[in-house]
């Protein structure tokens, strides 16, 4: 039976309708759901950012605390890894981004009525051939990750990988690079490290071992050596280096005709090298003022003959 153009329209709108409140409102509403995903995603991601920086920090203070501890030295100290842990939180909102908005690309086209087979079989094909091709690729990137979120080592930190010892002048996802003692830069990568010694995070030791004579007096020799850490500790110069009064251990060796006194200081981060070097200089001339002689030299000085 033929239907009249009015029948028509109706069936048309009808079916436009039914179309519109199907498929569309689906696609929009699967949109619609995955930009809520990530914002709550990133909401979530910026509140444990947060939590991590202040209870590290509150870690560290308590950890660097003393009573000659300064707030900027304390801030200086929590910096780095706020900053690091802020630049990982970045990373996860990247992350969950792609994966939001990729479960959402797809989805949207299977409602549309693309075919997702073909796709996801050529991904996957692709995603092995990648995994097989970039191993270590992915290691490397995989142990980045691990390093920021653990924050084992920053920039300025002295470090030991096992294959070389020195500064850390770059640190990204994939690679660390250090500067050792000679200058030259090193490039390791982030998988093939096994083991890291940091010599300088959170605070440093600095120690110093004295060598005076076998017949000389230790007492008098232990008690000028406090006259000069004691002046060290009352040094504006060092208020902010050294966090506790350094101390005189006493007798650490005897041997070779010579007995080695230990003096020991805590620092900041990376800051005991400077005070080790004006230690050493000043206990020299102290010990020097109060006559107390060093262990003899093996070989005779240059352009002299043997110190009687």
């Amino acid at each position: 039976m033929n239907l009249s153009m009015s029948q028509l329209r109706e069936l048309s709108w009808s079916g436009v309708a039914d179309w519109l409140v199907g498929t569309p409102l689906l696609v929009i509403v699967t949109i619609v759901i995955g930009f809520v995903a990530v914002w709550a995603l990133h909401r979530v991601i910026n509140r444990v950012v947060a939590t991590a920086a202040s209870k590290r920090a509150e870690r560290l203070a308590g950890i660097l605390s003393t009573n000659r501890r300064t707030p900027s030295s304390v801030g200086a100290a929590t910096a780095r890894h706020v900053q690091r842990t802020h630049t990982m939180g970045a990373l996860l909102k990247s992350i969950t981004t792609f994966v939001v908005f990729g479960i959402t690309a797809l989805t949207v086209m299977s409602l549309v009525g693309i075919p997702l087979t073909p796709i996801l079989t050529s991904a996957g094909v692709g995603g092995v051939a990648l995994a097989f091709g970039a191993q270590s690729l992915v290691k490397d990137f995989l142990s980045g990750v691990f390093m920021i979120v653990e924050d084992q080592y920053g920039v300025g930190d002295v470090i030991d990988t096992g294959e070389v010892v020195g500064t850390v002048e770059n640190v990204s996802l994939r690679v660390t690079q250090l500067r050792d003692g000679t200058g030259m830069t090193w490039y390791v990568r982030n998988g093939e490290i096994v083991r890291i010694g940091n010599k300088t995070q959170g605070w440093s030791t600095a120690m110093v071992d004295i060598p005076i004579a076998y017949d000389q007096d230790v007492e008098k020799a232990i008690a000028t050596i406090r006259e000069v850490v004691g002046a060290m500790d009352d040094d504006e110069a060092y208020k902010d280096i050294l966090l506790e009064e350094p101390t005189v251990a006493g007798v650490e060796s005897i041997a070779n005709g010579a007995v080695t006194i230990r003096v020991t200081a805590k620092t900041v981060a990376n800051g005991q090298f400077g005070v080790q070097r004006d230690m050493r200089e000043r206990i020299k001339v102290a010990l020097d003022r109060a006559g107390v002689r060093s262990p003899l030299p093996v070989m005779p000085p240059y352009g002299g003959g043997t110190p009687q």
